[in-house]
């Protein structure tokens, strides 16, 4: 039975908040606790790079983070817990994928998009401000989901493309080399996938409207006094549909809880009320945290350790991986090279040949043309690369006779004779057993 395998990281930019918290730390934390499953987090400091020149700032957002996680519950002695930065095949596969992934793809990423769309409002270059970084973070991003062979990624709605672009290029790479990647899947909680923030908005540092995970209780309270509501008075019936106050609650609320406030809200509860309940209810499942994380992150040598010791065992399986993808695509030791015999080049190019491709549907076809290009059979779609490319191997081995097993996926080709096709597959078969 195959294991399992789950991953998420949180990028090292500023300080973690409660977004964080309830759209990847604490699913992934639950996650890790669950027999037959393997859990990977890690601390995205590559992409750190892309928003934040600050040296220093990403550093601290490291340690912090990281203290976040194992203060949050997360035993780095149970999971694979690793920096980005120190596992060296994630850029060697960064560059992989890059050569599979084509532009479009790329252009067609939420970040990259919204930044064209800024430039276009305000009448400059499209690509102003654009760095290479930022139009490349779904292949890095990707890179850190295939390395480990995930299966499932915790993520907000808004990242779900990313997830799709990495299932994308995986097929991709397969189909080039080999089923070498697992396709992931995006893993969402529907009702606290995103939280949103202080001003109705995500919860984003780029917004400023966070609230951060560990904040003392003083400033805690003040934040959420601060979250913007509308102006009904105490009373007046208010609606839940909407309300950012009410969102965050239902992410660290019971059913019950939750319920208990909804029917508040229809009473009428006065909103200094409802900020109070919430402030409590997020208090006391942080309370006990924040005293761990005060200790972790007062010993950053500890923290240090911990990483490097988890970098050590997600390379005990990113370093053999990528051995196999390198010699997956041709990086390979030379002293390991067969020498072809001489042939006859001439006589080589005059063979017909098959061509495989994939349609925009999804699905795999190929294509037999004679040596100037003349289309001489043409198949049906198949599910997978290695369906189209097992009927091609019989056709190439077994000639004519091999037409029987696949003569359901043919399409007729018109103009062409079935001997024209019976001796292109004769003399490929010839030159196959050759």
């Amino acid at each position: 039975m195959t294991t399992l395998r789950v991953l998420t990281g949180i990028t090292t930019s500023g300080t973690p908040h409660l977004g964080n918290y309830v759209g990847a730390i604490r699913p992934a934390v639950a996650a890790s606790l669950k027999p037959g499953t393997e859990s990977f987090y890690f601390l995205a400091d590559y992409h750190a790079l892309i928003k934040n020149p600050d040296p220093a700032r990403v550093q601290r957002s490291t340690l912090e983070i990281a203290a976040s996680w194992i203060a949050a519950g997360l035993n780095p002695d149970k999971v694979f817990f690793y920096r980005q930065s120190d596992i060296p095949e994630i850029p060697e596969l960064t560059w992989l994928l890059t050569c599979v992934t084509g532009k479009g793809l790329l252009n067609r990423a939420h970040a990259y998009k919204a930044m064209v769309d800024k430039n276009a409002a305000s009448n400059a270059d499209p690509d102003t401000d654009v760095t290479a970084g930022l139009f490349m973070y779904p292949v890095l991003m990707a890179a850190d989901i295939l390395m480990f062979k995930s299966h499932k990624i915790p993520v907000g709605r808004d990242q779900i493309q990313h997830i799709e672009m990495a299932r994308d290029m995986a097929a991709s790479f397969n189909h080039l080399y080999g089923e070498h990647f697992v396709l992931p899947e995006a893993a969402i909680e529907a009702s606290v996938a995103t939280l949103p923030g202080l001003d109705g908005r995500k919860m984003s540092k780029s917004y400023d409207n966070i609230i951060p995970l560990f904040a003392p209780p003083a400033q805690l309270r003040k934040l959420i006094m601060g979250i913007v509501t509308d102006s009904r008075a105490p009373g007046e019936p208010k609606e839940t549909e909407g309300s950012a106050l009410f969102q965050i609650y239902q992410a660290f609320a019971s059913p019950d809880e939750t319920q208990s406030l909804r029917t508040a809200y229809a009473d009428g509860i006065a909103w200094g009320d409802a900020k109070q309940m919430l402030f409590e209810r997020i208090d006391r499942e942080m309370a006990p945290m924040r005293e761990r994380y005060e200790t972790l992150i007062g010993d950053p040598a500890r923290m240090e350790a911990i990483l490097l010791v988890g970098a050590e065992r997600a390379r005990a399986l990113s370093a053999p991986f990528m051995a196999e993808l390198r010699q997956a695509v041709g990086l390979r030791n030379l002293s390991a090279c067969t020498v072809p015999a001489r042939t006859d080049r001439t006589a080589r190019a005059a063979l017909p040949s098959f061509k495989q491709y994939r349609e925009s549907t999804g699905l795999f076809h190929f294509k037999l043309v004679d040596p100037k290009g003349r289309l001489l059979l043409q198949s049906g779609g198949f599910a997978s690369a290695r369906e189209a490319g097992q009927a091609v191997a019989r056709l190439q081995v077994e000639g004519k006779a091999g037409l029987d097993s696949v003569q359901a996926m043919l399409v007729p080709v018109d103009g062409v004779m079935p001997a024209e096709v019976d001796a292109a597959l004769q003399l490929l078969r010839q030159a196959t057993n050759a």
